[in-house]
Protein backbone atom coordinates (compact mmCIF):
# COMPACT_ATOMS: atom_id res chain seq x y z
CA UNK A 1 0.00 0.00 0.00
CA UNK A 2 3.06 2.35 1.06
CA UNK A 3 4.15 1.67 -2.29
CA UNK A 4 1.26 2.21 -4.61
CA UNK A 5 0.69 5.56 -2.39
CA UNK A 6 4.26 6.83 -3.31
CA UNK A 7 4.10 5.79 -7.03
CA UNK A 8 0.44 7.67 -7.07
CA UNK A 9 2.11 11.13 -5.27
CA UNK A 10 5.29 10.46 -7.96
CA UNK A 11 2.81 10.90 -10.73
CA UNK A 12 1.09 13.18 -9.11
CA UNK A 13 4.01 15.57 -8.93
CA UNK A 14 4.90 14.72 -12.46
CA UNK A 15 1.74 15.66 -13.81
CA UNK A 16 1.53 18.85 -12.42
CA UNK A 17 5.34 19.48 -13.41
CA UNK A 18 4.39 18.83 -16.91
CA UNK A 19 1.69 21.24 -16.62
CA UNK A 20 3.34 24.48 -14.73
CA UNK A 21 6.39 23.99 -17.90
CA UNK A 22 3.57 24.20 -20.58
CA UNK A 23 1.97 26.82 -18.86
CA UNK A 24 5.67 28.33 -19.00
CA UNK A 25 6.84 27.66 -22.15
CA UNK A 26 3.66 28.89 -23.91
CA UNK A 27 3.72 32.78 -21.92
CA UNK A 28 7.14 32.97 -21.92
CA UNK A 29 8.02 32.15 -25.87
CA UNK A 30 5.14 34.74 -26.75
CA UNK A 31 5.32 37.58 -24.89
CA UNK A 32 6.95 39.75 -27.20
CA UNK A 33 4.98 39.05 -30.14
CA UNK A 34 1.25 40.33 -27.93
CA UNK A 35 0.13 43.55 -28.29
CA UNK A 36 -2.09 45.56 -25.75
CA UNK A 37 -2.54 49.18 -27.45
CA UNK A 38 -3.48 50.00 -31.22
CA UNK A 39 -0.62 52.55 -31.78
CA UNK A 40 2.26 49.39 -30.90
CA UNK A 41 0.85 46.64 -33.16
CA UNK A 42 2.48 46.35 -36.78
CA UNK A 43 -0.24 45.95 -39.80
CA UNK A 44 -1.57 43.00 -41.34
CA UNK A 45 -3.39 42.10 -43.95
CA UNK A 46 -5.55 39.97 -42.58
CA UNK A 47 -6.86 40.01 -39.04
CA UNK A 48 -8.41 36.35 -37.32
CA UNK A 49 -10.75 36.61 -34.68
CA UNK A 50 -10.49 33.43 -32.36
CA UNK A 51 -14.69 32.22 -32.06
CA UNK A 52 -16.43 31.76 -28.97
CA UNK A 53 -20.38 31.71 -28.45
CA UNK A 54 -22.24 34.63 -28.59
CA UNK A 55 -24.07 33.99 -25.11
CA UNK A 56 -23.58 31.85 -22.18
CA UNK A 57 -25.41 28.71 -21.69
CA UNK A 58 -28.18 30.90 -19.76
CA UNK A 59 -28.77 33.19 -22.28
CA UNK A 60 -26.26 36.05 -20.67
CA UNK A 61 -23.94 38.14 -22.84
CA UNK A 62 -20.57 36.76 -23.25
CA UNK A 63 -17.79 38.95 -22.69
CA UNK A 64 -15.21 37.34 -24.16
CA UNK A 65 -17.07 37.45 -27.75
CA UNK A 66 -18.23 40.93 -26.94
CA UNK A 67 -14.80 41.76 -25.91
CA UNK A 68 -13.34 40.46 -29.26
CA UNK A 69 -15.72 41.92 -32.03
CA UNK A 70 -14.76 45.31 -29.96
CA UNK A 71 -10.87 44.83 -30.48
CA UNK A 72 -11.19 43.35 -34.64
CA UNK A 73 -13.65 46.41 -34.62
CA UNK A 74 -11.22 48.78 -33.33
CA UNK A 75 -7.77 47.21 -35.40
CA UNK A 76 -10.21 47.19 -38.45
CA UNK A 77 -11.03 50.85 -38.34
CA UNK A 78 -7.16 52.10 -37.23
CA UNK A 79 -6.01 51.08 -40.19
CA UNK A 80 -3.94 48.10 -38.58
CA UNK A 81 -5.67 45.33 -40.61
CA UNK A 82 -7.38 45.61 -43.66
CA UNK A 83 -9.52 42.04 -43.87
CA UNK A 84 -11.44 40.23 -40.95
CA UNK A 85 -11.38 36.07 -41.09
CA UNK A 86 -13.87 35.07 -38.09
CA UNK A 87 -12.94 31.32 -37.31
CA UNK A 88 -15.45 29.18 -35.08
CA UNK A 89 -17.89 26.33 -34.29
CA UNK A 90 -20.11 25.48 -36.79
CA UNK A 91 -20.83 21.82 -36.49
CA UNK A 92 -24.50 21.74 -35.28
CA UNK A 93 -27.65 23.00 -35.99
CA UNK A 94 -28.71 26.45 -34.80
CA UNK A 95 -24.85 26.98 -33.45
CA UNK A 96 -22.91 29.25 -35.78
CA UNK A 97 -20.34 31.52 -33.80
CA UNK A 98 -18.53 32.82 -37.36
CA UNK A 99 -22.18 34.16 -38.46
CA UNK A 100 -22.54 35.79 -35.37
CA UNK A 101 -19.14 37.52 -35.16
CA UNK A 102 -19.79 38.79 -38.97
CA UNK A 103 -22.96 40.29 -38.16
CA UNK A 104 -21.51 41.95 -34.83
CA UNK A 105 -19.01 43.40 -37.21
CA UNK A 106 -21.21 44.59 -39.25
CA UNK A 107 -22.85 46.32 -36.49
CA UNK A 108 -19.81 47.77 -35.60
CA UNK A 109 -18.83 49.36 -38.90
CA UNK A 110 -16.93 46.56 -40.72
CA UNK A 111 -17.89 46.03 -44.17
CA UNK A 112 -19.35 43.27 -45.13
CA UNK A 113 -17.05 42.43 -47.84
CA UNK A 114 -13.95 42.71 -46.14
CA UNK A 115 -15.16 39.51 -43.62
CA UNK A 116 -14.35 35.86 -44.17
CA UNK A 117 -16.19 33.18 -42.59
CA UNK A 118 -14.01 30.06 -41.54
CA UNK A 119 -17.16 27.43 -40.58
CA UNK A 120 -14.59 25.29 -39.19
CA UNK A 121 -12.61 26.56 -36.55
CA UNK A 122 -13.51 24.10 -34.28
CA UNK A 123 -10.42 24.59 -32.01
CA UNK A 124 -7.44 26.98 -32.04
CA UNK A 125 -5.33 24.85 -33.88
CA UNK A 126 -7.95 24.55 -36.57
CA UNK A 127 -8.43 28.16 -37.17
CA UNK A 128 -4.44 28.89 -37.39
CA UNK A 129 -3.65 26.22 -39.39
CA UNK A 130 -6.54 26.65 -42.01
CA UNK A 131 -5.12 30.67 -42.12
CA UNK A 132 -2.56 29.07 -44.22
CA UNK A 133 -3.94 25.93 -45.34
CA UNK A 134 -7.16 27.87 -46.59
CA UNK A 135 -6.79 31.13 -46.63
CA UNK A 136 -3.23 31.38 -47.86
CA UNK A 137 -2.24 33.67 -45.31
CA UNK A 138 1.07 33.03 -43.43
CA UNK A 139 1.71 36.69 -41.94
CA UNK A 140 -1.67 37.81 -39.84
CA UNK A 141 -2.92 39.57 -36.69
CA UNK A 142 -4.89 36.94 -34.15
CA UNK A 143 -7.25 38.87 -31.84
CA UNK A 144 -8.51 37.04 -28.44
CA UNK A 145 -7.77 37.38 -25.05
CA UNK A 146 -4.23 37.56 -24.18
CA UNK A 147 -4.27 34.18 -22.56
CA UNK A 148 -5.93 32.59 -25.85
CA UNK A 149 -3.70 35.14 -27.78
CA UNK A 150 -0.47 33.19 -26.49
CA UNK A 151 -1.39 29.53 -27.01
CA UNK A 152 -3.09 31.04 -30.34
CA UNK A 153 0.48 32.81 -31.33
CA UNK A 154 2.37 29.30 -29.61
CA UNK A 155 0.81 27.28 -32.23
CA UNK A 156 1.51 29.10 -34.88
CA UNK A 157 5.15 29.38 -34.07
CA UNK A 158 5.41 26.24 -34.12
CA UNK A 159 3.91 25.80 -37.73
CA UNK A 160 5.99 28.75 -38.72
CA UNK A 161 3.56 31.08 -39.68
CA UNK A 162 4.32 34.92 -38.48
CA UNK A 163 1.52 36.56 -35.89
CA UNK A 164 1.06 38.84 -33.74
CA UNK A 165 -1.75 38.99 -31.27
CA UNK A 166 -4.16 41.36 -30.55
CA UNK A 167 -5.28 41.40 -26.39
CA UNK A 168 -8.80 42.05 -26.33
CA UNK A 169 -10.22 43.03 -23.12
CA UNK A 170 -10.22 40.63 -20.02
CA UNK A 171 -13.17 38.99 -18.13
CA UNK A 172 -12.78 39.21 -14.74
CA UNK A 173 -10.78 36.51 -12.59
CA UNK A 174 -14.47 35.38 -11.38
CA UNK A 175 -16.24 35.24 -14.35
CA UNK A 176 -13.26 33.73 -16.52
CA UNK A 177 -12.54 31.36 -13.61
CA UNK A 178 -13.56 27.72 -15.52
CA UNK A 179 -12.04 29.35 -18.31
CA UNK A 180 -8.70 29.62 -17.42
CA UNK A 181 -8.75 26.43 -15.61
CA UNK A 182 -9.03 25.01 -18.76
CA UNK A 183 -6.65 26.83 -20.39
CA UNK A 184 -3.72 24.86 -18.22
CA UNK A 185 -5.04 21.95 -19.64
CA UNK A 186 -5.08 23.25 -23.21
CA UNK A 187 -1.24 24.04 -23.39
CA UNK A 188 -0.81 21.05 -22.30
CA UNK A 189 -2.65 19.20 -25.17
CA UNK A 190 -0.89 22.17 -27.55
CA UNK A 191 2.25 20.65 -26.65
CA UNK A 192 1.45 17.11 -27.50
CA UNK A 193 0.00 18.31 -30.51
CA UNK A 194 2.98 19.80 -31.46
CA UNK A 195 4.69 16.84 -30.64
CA UNK A 196 2.83 14.60 -33.37
CA UNK A 197 1.93 17.53 -35.92
CA UNK A 198 -1.40 17.11 -35.09
CA UNK A 199 -3.62 18.59 -38.23
CA UNK A 200 -7.38 19.77 -38.56
CA UNK A 201 -10.08 17.21 -39.05
CA UNK A 202 -11.33 19.41 -42.23
CA UNK A 203 -9.93 21.73 -44.91
CA UNK A 204 -11.02 22.53 -47.99
CA UNK A 205 -10.87 24.46 -51.23
CA UNK A 206 -8.78 27.78 -50.83
CA UNK A 207 -10.31 31.24 -50.66
CA UNK A 208 -8.07 33.99 -51.73
CA UNK A 209 -8.64 37.24 -49.65
CA UNK A 210 -9.35 40.85 -51.14
CA UNK A 211 -9.71 38.79 -54.33
CA UNK A 212 -11.63 41.39 -56.29
CA UNK A 213 -10.81 44.14 -54.09
CA UNK A 214 -8.56 46.80 -53.79
CA UNK A 215 -6.14 45.80 -50.64
CA UNK A 216 -4.77 48.73 -49.05
CA UNK A 217 -4.95 50.16 -45.08
CA UNK A 218 -8.51 51.29 -43.87
CA UNK A 219 -8.11 54.97 -43.25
Amino acid sequence: MKKIIFSIGILSILVLLFIWIANVQVSSSTKEQLFDTVDHIPYNKVGMVLGTAKQLNGGQLNYYFTYRIEAAAKLYHAGKISFIVVSGDNSRTGYNEPKDMEEALIEQGVPKDHIYLDYAGFRTLDSVYRMKAIFNEDSFTIISQPFHNERAVYIANHLQLKTVGFNAQDVTRKYGFKTLLREKFARVKVLLDNLINKKPKYLGSPILIGEGLKQEKVE
